[in-house]
Formats: structure tokens, sequence, C-alpha cells
């Protein structure tokens, strides 16, 4: 089986499995019979009455309609919540070291049971709200697959490549690449020994690209980059059992069924899961003085219901050139009413270069202040303002998000990964006051 993608974002792509050409019916959504004996089912990630730009639905041709499954049963969370109240709210700067990989003889997790959340806000219930999790995981999910029934999942490989089977077909995610699973659609993971990665997920909103306004038609992820799975299926009887997971009001429930959920032979629809590769984004910058807002880094946004205010950010600090005259380059001191968690692919963030490690993350909450560490500003404020680059080898990437998220327990104690020594990067920062 080769891999392979149709490109766009957001388009109304079709696709047919090529073992059975015709299965999409012409013409029609639903006809009395379907091509080859399959099965209809729509898809619809928003409501039928949507504005058409946010009207987003998939027809699905299938062997067996996904209804055909035994009753959902709780199945055992773990480390996933969306409790916001489990401990007391924390306002300071928190930094993680790398988050732990289980070694695979003495504790086997896939993804599922590898999810861990570490803050969030807002409630799947209400429609409205984001989560940040981790995942870490050793082994492949087998004979079992996940959909989320509270909002879309951005997947975001630091460690391992995963190779994800969804009802629309097969993508190859590897670190510094991205993907999104959204609402409803269901998937497996393969991985290839021990593997980490964050995900940010949001309850009430899709994804999107953002508005480009003065930077015109082109630039930071450009639509064509974005790739979709073609279809692909599977008749495979699976008589032990196949366990399909929901996720749904936050909690997990596992039904049984006897044959693999990956056996759609054709779809078409703008509804689907897709991947991108950071290294295609098209980064804006100072070419004069002073900073642009980190704003201009945003790949991928979910908006909330308030004009130009985001639910969620997914925006990422790529090599890039610095030129900036009379310029303090690095990020600037900053208290900001939105929620910044940030994480690291690869490579050593410029304002932190030590203590902030590829598979660990930080959190600036709202209107806590944060900015470079004391030897970072220094070095920038003596350093010769020449052209440079910046972040070389480096992919750092920051969740923001409007709401004021919380952390959890897993987080704050039972991770035991918590820098309890982050403020002290600060502390060497002097007065160079001089009246």
């Amino acid at each position: 089986f080769i891999l392979q993608y149709m490109s766009g974002f957001g388009n109304e792509h079709v696709s047919e499995d090529p073992r059975c050409p015709g299965a999409l019916p012409e013409g029609q959504n639903n006809p009395q019979v379907c091509p080859y004996g399959l099965y209809a089912e729509q898809l619809s990630g928003s409501a039928f009455t949507c504005p058409r730009p946010t009207n987003k639905r998939s027809w699905l041709y299938r062997i067996l309609p996904s209804v055909c499954h035994k009753p959902f049963k709780p199945l055992e969370e773990g480390h996933l919540t969306h409790n916001w109240d489990e401990v007391e709210p924390d306002p300071n700067q928190l930094r993680w070291k790398p988050f732990e990989i289980p070694k695979a003889p003495q504790n086997k997790l896939d993804f599922v049971s590898g999810l861990h959340t570490l803050c969030g806000a807002g409630d799947p219930r209400g429609r409205n709200g984001i989560a940040v999790h981790i995942f870490v995981c050793n082994t492949s999910m087998l004979n079992r697959c996940l959909y989320n029934s509270d909002g879309d999942f951005l997947i975001v490989p630091q460690q391992g490549k995963l190779l994800i089977t969804t009802e629309f077909g097969k993508m190859l995610v590897e670190p510094n690449e991205i993907c999104v699973i959204q609402q409803g659609m269901r998937f497996s993971v393969e991985v290839f020994g021990e593997t980490r990665g964050y995900i940010l997920e949001v309850y009430g909103a899709h994804f999107e690209l953002p508005d480009l306004g003065p930077i015109g038609a082109n630039g930071l992820a450009n639509p064509r980059d974005f790739l979709v799975p073609v279809a692909w299926y599977e008749d495979r009887q699976v008589p032990g059992g196949y366990t399909v997971i929901s996720k749904y009001q936050g909690k997990l429930f596992a039904a049984q069924q006897d044959f693999s959920p990956f056996n759609v032979v054709a779809w078409h629809g703008n509804y689907t899961p897709y991947k991108y590769h950071l290294e295609k984004f098209m980064v804006i910058n100072s070419v004069a003085f002073d900073h642009a807002d980190p704003s201009i880094f945003t790949v991928l946004t979910a908006k909330s219901t308030r004009p130009g205010v985001a639910l969620a950010d997914f925006v990422i600090f790529p090599p890039r050139w610095g030129v900036a005259n009379n310029t303090f380059r690095p990020p600037y001191y900053h208290r900001n009413c939105m929620s910044e968690f940030m994480g690291l692919i690869k490579g050593h963030y410029e304002a932190k270069e030590e203590g902030f490690q590829p598979g660990g993350a930080s959190l600036h909450s709202m209107m806590t202040p944060h900015g470079p560490d004391a030897d970072c500003f220094e070095k920038a404020s003596k350093a010769k303002l020449e052209p440079e680059r910046v972040a070389e080898g480096t992919m750092a990437f920051m969740f923001e998000s409007s709401l004021s998220m919380a952390v959890t327990k897993w987080g704050l104690q039972t991770s035991n990964r918590l820098d309890k020594n982050y403020y002290k990067c600060w502390e060497p920062l002097k007065s160079h006051f001089n009246p």
C-alpha cells in the first residue's frame, strides 16, 4: 500500500479505493441501491443550516454502517479529564521537563491509554472550550479505534512517527508535521517504538486558516500544502471483537463490534482529516525595526464568537532571518490577556536555551509576566546587529487561547515533571537604571 494524498485546505474532495472503480454514486448522494451494495452514511461536522463557508459534511460509502455495534460501556479514563477543579488554580510561570515515555515490556501504552490531560478550560457539553493533552505511547492500537464526540484533535508528534488509519484513508505523520482529526472521525494509531507528542483539543469550533488582512493573498500556511488521505478500505471480520472508543463529555466509552470500522470504499465531501508539514510555512517578519506580534506565526485558528479573538491558535516559531535594526530581537517581556502553552519539537528555543527541552512544555497563564531569561537578555542587549539566522534546526510552537486554563493534578503533581526552579531563570536580571 502506497500512501497517497490529495491537496487543499477545506476542499470538496472525491475519492474511491481503486479496487472498486465507480463506487461513488453518480449525480446523487443517497441512491436507492449504492454501487457494490454499499451503505451511504453522512458525517456532519456542522449544523445543516450553517452558511456555506462553514458548512462541513462528507458522504461515506461503506460495507456496513457505523451503527452496527453493541451498546457503549464506560472505559477507564486513566489520566484523561476535563475536570478543571481537581487542584487549586496556580498563576505561576510553569515549565515541565520532557514527559517520560514508559518502556514497553513493563507498561504497554497505546495512543488512547497514553493520553494525559495537562491543562484546559471550558466544557464539551456547552460546546465551548479547549484542552491540552500529552500523549506518550510505545505500542500500536490493535483492533481498537477512537473517535472524539467532544471536538477536534490537533496532533503534534514530537518523537516517533504515527501511522494513522482513518475512515477516509491512511496518513503518516512525522515530527515537524501536524495532523487534525475532526470531531466524530474514527481513527487508529500505529507507532514504531517510543512515541510522544502534544494535542490541542477544541470543543465547539473547527480549525481554519487565519485571515491574512494586509499580508494579502499569499503567505503563512498556504492552502495547497494541506494533505488529505485517499480512500482505503479493509473488509475484515474481527470475531474476537473490535473495540470502538468514544470520548464523550470528557469521558471514555467502549463498544464492541465484529468488523473493522475502516470499511469505507469511497467518500466525497469537505469534512476530512488532514495533515501539514511545518517546513512549508511562509514566515512573515519585521525587516526594519521592532517586533511584529507573534500572531504573524499563526498556522491554524479556531475562532470564538468574538471577532478577532481565538478560542485557540496554533502558532509556530520556525527557522528564519532576523534583521531588525536597533532592536532587542528575542521575544519581549510581556503580560497578556491570553493563555500561552508552549512546546518544543526539536532544537533550542531562542528566549530560553537552557531548561526548555524537546518533549517538555511551559504555560504562561493569563496576565502572568514572562519573557527572555537573564542570559538571553544580556546576550541580546550586547549582540552585534547583523543579519542572522534565528531558530536554525529548531521548531517551537504555541497553543494560545483566550480562555484561562486550569492545570490538572497530573500536570502539577502526578507527572512529577514540573520544574520547581523555573522562576530562577529571571532572578539574575539586574537593574541597569542610570539616572
